[in-house]
């Protein structure tokens, strides 16, 4: 390959894995397409105009820029109404400021996808005992487990909620840092009816991070009444900044509202300090940069399957978020595929990620991310604990060719460690 050098072996591979996932490239792009045109309608009926970009300052009193953003992620998901700001530090700030949005003194929130992400568990207060958590407020947790596989289990789950009858019935859509597979809309549609029949008045809560815009179906219109994530992930398209979302129905949306602001104020106020801009050229950009991360891990399956590694997904299977587990088996395999992400990187190619401690893990963990936004998992990244099974998570690619090029890298340093 031109401009890189690339083992043969892993250029031959590469073509062999574009033949085979050729299909499934294209299936990703009619997706890429039913989304991207329901977005353009979402701006059209928001009636976005050039003066919407301007920002506010202050209380942000009649920022139209800022309502109408909200109308445009609303149409997009599928959702009554949407709560869109650029002061959502993370997709775990906007799923806290949910939690505690519709959650009192007294209820119980039930994960019925087994023990949730490592980040919301301080805010819940499942680990660290910080104050202020969920558990500080006397808002009890309860989950219900996995199957062996890694599956949603629907009889216990079902059992449980009809037991607990809790006020909350929560959903962590992505596999995030587990083995797990990720959830698609129909296993999300199945819980929604299970938790709909056992327990009617209960919310439904989604933590839809890394899952936007990978399918045509969005969970809100299969039953999930509430969901959150973050804007540098899939639905900020690789040029917001940083923010948040909160979307679902109109009277949980407007409690969240009174919980990040104040309760009587909600939507109204808030200032965009001129963010608007590229929080809207985020949301156009998101359907399409999301198939292309898609197809990304799509073709990094299929040629670390050729190269005779274990991926979940497979490259064939169907997808409900952008991340792709690759099992390399020891150490070196996995610090060198992390070395060969960053060398693919447009910004800081020239740095060699190395394992290192970090507060909240058992054991080192090793990262690769050459992002023009800091943390953002839409752009090519990968990460992993250095321990069994020597996995790797790999995320993103904010346009195809990037994203193939940096798994070439990843492979090919493997192969060249092996000689």
């Amino acid at each position: 390959m031109k401009f890189f050098d690339i083992d043969k072996r892993v250029l031959d591979a590469s073509e062999q894995a574009m033949r085979l996932c050729a299909d499934k490239l294209r299936e990703i792009e009619d997706i890429q397409e039913y989304n991207q045109i329901k977005m353009i309608k979402a701006f059209q009926n928001a009636g976005v105009r050039e003066s919407y970009f301007s920002g506010s300052t202050g209380y942000g009193y009649d920022d139209f820029g800022r309502d109408a953003l909200d109308r445009v992620y609303a149409f997009a998901f599928d959702a009554e109404d949407a709560l869109v700001r650029h002061n959502f530090v993370s997709g775990t700030h906007a799923l806290t400021v949910a939690l505690f949005g519709v959650l009192r003194p007294g209820d119980t929130m039930l994960s019925v996808t087994g023990i949730p992400y490592d980040t919301i568990r301080s805010a819940i207060g499942i680990e660290g005992n910080y104050p202020g958590s969920l558990k500080d407020f006397g808002i009890r947790f309860e989950a219900t487990g996995l199957l062996p596989d890694g599956t949603p289990d629907y009889d216990q789950m079902a059992q449980d909620i009809a037991d607990k009858q809790p006020k909350m019935v929560y959903i962590q859509r992505s596999r995030g840092y587990s083995t797990r597979p990720s959830l698609v809309w129909r296993d999300i549609q199945k819980i929604c009816a299970i938790a709909q029949k056992a327990s009617p008045r209960s919310i439904i809560m989604l933590d839809n991070c890394y899952g936007e815009f990978t399918e045509k179906v969005e969970p809100l219109t299969v039953g999930v009444d509430l969901m959150a994530g973050s804007l540098i992930k899939n639905p900020g398209g690789g040029i917001a900044p940083t923010g948040g979302y909160i979307a679902g129905k109109r009277e949980f949306v407007e409690m969240c509202a009174y919980r990040l602001t104040t309760p009587g104020t909600g939507k109204e106020i808030g200032a965009t300090l001129g963010n608007n801009r590229e929080l809207f050229m985020g949301a156009y950009h998101a359907p399409h940069v999301t198939g292309e991360a898609l197809k990304t891990a799509v073709f990094a399956a299929a040629l670390f399957d050729i190269l005779g590694f274990d991926t979940a997904p497979q490259w064939n299977a169907p997808r409900g978020d952008i991340i792709q587990l690759i099992m390399l088996g020891n150490e070196e395999k996995l610090c060198r595929f992390c070395e060969g992400i960053q060398a693919g990187s447009a910004v800081d190619s020239f740095v060699v990620p190395v394992p290192s401690d970090m507060p909240g893990y058992e054991s080192q963990v090793i990262m690769a991310a050459g992002a023009f936004t800091l943390g953002s998992s839409i752009e090519l990244s990968a990460d992993a604990p250095l321990r069994e099974p020597f996995a790797v998570w790999m995320q993103g690619g904010l346009n195809f060719h990037s994203g193939k090029l940096g798994v070439m890298l990843a492979a090919d340093k493997i192969i060249k460690s092996s000689l």
